[in-house]
């Protein structure tokens, strides 16, 4: 009976500590949690390097390349040099 007694008492120790090893501060689900975000983090950090790195090749042909700027004067300001003239038609049925 007594050995049964001792059993019961490692069982619950076992028990209690497997609890905290799941359930505790700094438990396996803390782990996982922090483990997925640690995931999230490092995509959006290869997403926002991937961002920086073209944002900067924009910037480096703004600075140095005429025809871009040209491009995006006339796509985006849709704007004409002084020796050209834009011609609109409607049409009709």
């Amino acid at each position: 009976m007594k050995q049964f007694f001792y059993h019961i008492i490692a069982l619950s120790i076992l028990v209690a500590t497997l609890i905290l090893i799941i359930y505790g501060n700094n438990g396996w689900r803390d782990l996982y949690r922090l483990s997925e975000k640690r995931d999230q983090i490092i995509e959006d950090s290869i997403r926002l390097n991937r961002e920086n790195k073209e944002l900067s090749r924009i910037i480096h042909r703004l600075r140095n390349d005429h025809d871009y700027i040209e491009y995006i004067a006339r796509e985006e300001l849709g704007m004409i040099r002084s020796d050209e003239m834009i011609l609109i038609f409607n049409e009709q049925e």
